[in-house]
């Protein structure tokens, strides 16, 4: 039996002209979810030594635990700096698992940590042991404090102590006696020091919340006061016989914020003088703070509350009254200033600016009077790579020509603005790098749409490869043995305004048919979707792809993209209006161009901004997209917190149509087609209140829908077994029952 149907096969291929072919694998949604296809390695993260020329990384001891080792950029030389045998608890036969480490400047000590828990989105509290790399011995930080309960430890400039977070408050204890020392004691559940509340972490990034100054006497920390902060409660259905609720403070738009201040202390002890910054401080934001190189002087960024306008402040250690040497502002928003670099002897410093039409680095001098151009151009600075002060040389990201790549250009630090693209002309995609403190290395990876990252080490300024690190051959191999439908970046149009787009296409395409499209949709300004970077082969969109539709995304005006400062901030005010006409013209333009598209087959889905843009083109352009899926959404914009909200939108008392018109939830009655909500009732981020509130709105209009609920999923919808895997096959299920696929 076999034999005769195994020729009948052949005789049937070579009757059709084809020869033996083995049939194409068409990935999985098990493969999709759990991996396995793509074996994707390598990373341009490296832990860079303060010379420049070594970087330290963790790898496994044949015999047990995790070895220290350092390699030398130039030729790859390995040393080891820690072995495993030095990082046994003492009493004990248990090694240290290493989350992180830090030396002192002189390498003598080393600051291992271990044993972490997650704070909101990152393990940023756990233990701390230090390590005397002379002596070997291994003393843990924060005897007797609980355990997993420090946070940003970190040794004084001169080596003597260590500094650290626990339960809000911050203490200094001495290396050789052990000896801890409060430096601050009114630490509560709602006054909070040396680090951040819910807001500023996710907003504004900051976490740690103290800096050493640089003569190792005195702490500058934060001290956010949240009472008065409205506190949101999650319940936890799932996890016990009677609920759980776990509170915090969550600003809303619009409502009172924490009142935030910086002081400095004494690292022996005793009170805090309070910098005098003006201002109300619940109407504020003290984004950054750092002392200048070299001095007991602060430098301090201070927005004000609609976050136009950003004041630099200079305080000395003994005078608490601050300068203000410099303002900057926006007729929309500013975004933070980090990679601030001081030059010449502290006579100038960096700023970026898009003052010009363009975000470009600029020096400013020390006084706020000279603000001079680092780099200049019709094009954006998209970010800092790294600086080389001997040379006197930025390096940085930029992509003039093709807004979905990114490049790695120069500029002299005290030139005349001309820049210098430094990545290969013939690798098209997007470049990312690591440079080493000094500005000679960096661990550099290249990558596209279709391949993934050949990462190398090269030397700066020549952009010489001097070895490959990771080829990825093996991935490239396999992704290519896929035979999938490489994703294709076309051009589409809102009106007069052209828009980047991508589309991928079935396996089994067919030019002269029609297809229904899923778009998937982000549309907001903190990120952006249209980009030629390796995603793992885009095996969900993939997937999607191969159940018979063209997955599309389009980027549409406001998200942050290298277009100029009219292309992000024209929206300013108005979040989810343009974006949604930006969506349905685009698609709509996509149809023009390509006949196989299917007009009367169009579905979306996004996450977060993306799910709340999903319901806007749902709501608003009704006969446009006739299936949806929002996920993790932000139904109405008051729900959301002051910080990002307020900095694209002002305050709901200051701007309440722009909210209204923003908001999904105004247009909910304008629903016509099939609409599926997905929202973890866990998220701390944009909470199940959003979700609630919508299916409100939509039962009194009388709108039939679909939803699910995830018990205790956070933001990622991603905890608990099966998870992932239940949240993709829904996706598919509804698209296939509710927007007919394939060909026709």
């Amino acid at each position: 039996m076999r034999k005769s149907i195994f020729i009948t096969a052949a005789a049937l291929l070579c009757l059709l002209g084809t020869g033996y072919v083995q049939a194409q694998h068409v990935p999985t949604l098990d493969e999709v979810v759990y991996g396995g296809l793509i074996h994707t390695k390598g990373s341009t993260y490296v832990n860079w030594l303060e010379d420049g020329e070594h970087y330290s990384k963790t790898e496994k001891n044949p015999a047990g635990g995790y070895d220290i080792v350092s390699y030398r950029a130039k030729d790859n030389k390995k040393e080891t700096l820690i072995p495993a045998s030095m990082l046994v608890k003492p009493g004990t036969n248990d090694t240290l698992s290493v989350r992180s480490f830090a030396f002192n400047a002189d390498h003598t000590l080393a600051l291992i940590y271990t044993n972490t828990r997650r704070v909101w989105r990152y393990d940023t509290r756990g233990d701390y042991w230090v390590l005397d790399m002379k002596g070997g011995t291994l003393k843990q930080l924060g005897k007797g404090m609980p355990e997993s309960s420090l946070m940003f430890a970190k040794f004084s400039p001169d080596s003597r102590r260590a500094a650290y977070v626990s339960r809000n408050n911050i203490y200094v204890e001495d290396l050789s006696t052990g000896v801890i020392t409060p430096v601050t004691t009114d630490g509560t559940a709602e006054i909070v020091n040396g680090t951040f509340d819910w807001v500023y972490e996710e907003e504004f990034f900051c976490r740690d919340g103290f800096r050493w100054s640089p003569d190792s006497k005195y702490i500058a920390y934060w001290q956010s006061d949240t009472k008065g902060t409205g506190w949101f409660d999650i319940i936890n259905n799932v996890d016990s016989l009677y609920p759980k609720i776990s509170r915090f403070p969550y600003p809303k738009a619009g409502t009172t914020n924490s009142a935030v201040k910086v002081g400095y202390v004494s690292a022996d002890g005793g009170a805090t003088t309070w910098i005098n910054i003006p201002g109300d401080p619940r109407n504020h934001y003290i984004m950054r703070m750092d002392f200048i190189p070299d001095s007991n002087e602060l430098f301090i960024q201070q927005m004000n509350r609609p976050q136009n306008t950003n004041k630099v402040w200079i305080a000395s250690i003994g005078n608490p009254e601050p300068r203000n040497i410099f303002t900057d502002t926006d007729a929309a928003w500013l975004e933070t200033n980090d990679n601030v670099t001081w030059l010449k002897d502290n006579t100038w410093f960096t700023w970026e600016s898009e003052r010009d039409g363009w975000r470009h680095l600029y020096r400013v001098s020390r006084d706020g009077k000279q603000i001079v151009p680092i780099t200049k151009g019709d094009f954006d600075y998209i970010e800092q790579a790294g600086i080389d002060l001997k040379r006197g040389v930025v390096y940085f990201i930029a992509s003039p020509d093709n807004f979905t790549q990114r490049y790695l250009y120069s500029a002299k630090l005290f030139g005349d603005g001309t820049v210098k693209r430094l990545s290969p002309t013939d690798e098209a995609g997007q470049h990312q790098y690591n440079i080493s403190p000094d500005g000679s290395w960096a661990v550099h990876a290249f990558s596209n749409a279709v391949t993934p990252p050949v990462i190398d080490m090269v030397s700066l300024p020549s952009h010489k490869s001097v070895r490959t690190i990771e080829d990825n051959a093996q991935a490239k191999a396999e992704y290519d043995a896929l035979k999938l439908q490489p994703k294709e970046f076309v051009k589409t149009r809102s009106g007069e305004l052209e828009l980047d787009a991508w589309m991928i296409k079935p396996i089994d395409f067919d030019p002269a048919k029609k297809y229904p499209v899923i778009i998937d949709v982000y549309g907001e300004p903190g990120s952006a979707t249209v980009q030629d970077v390796w995603g793992g082969g885009d095996l969900w969109h993939q997937y999607l792809a191969n159940q018979g539709y063209i997955v599309v995304s389009i980027e549409n005006r406001g998200a942050r993209t290298p277009r100029g400062r009219e292309w992000r901030k024209c929206i300013y005010g108005e979040v989810g209006t343009f974006a949604s006409q930006d969506q349905a013209q685009g698609i709509l333009d996509l149809a023009r161009q390509y006949s196989f598209i299917d007009t009367s087959r169009i579905g979306i889905t996004g996450w977060s901004g993306g799910g709340s843009q999903t319901l806007n083109c749902m709501f608003r352009y009704p006969d446009v997209f006739h299936t949806g899926i929002a996920i993790a959404f932000v139904a109405d914009q008051r729900l959301y917190d002051t910080i990002y909200q307020e900095r694209y939108m002002n305050t709901p008392q200051n701007n309440p149509d722009g909210y209204r018109k923003g908001s999904p939830i105004s247009y909910a009655e304008g629903l016509k087609g099939n609409l599926l909500l997905i929202h973890g009732t866990g998220d701390d981020n944009v909470h199940y209140q959003n979700c609630e509130r919508l299916v409100n709105e939509l039962v009194r209009h009388g709108k039939i829908f679909s939803q699910i609920s995830y018990p205790m999923r956070t933001h990622s919808i991603s905890e608990g077994e099966g998870t992932t895997m239940h949240l993709r096959k829904t996706m598919t299920d509804y698209f296939l029952k509710h927007l007919p696929a394939g060909g026709r």
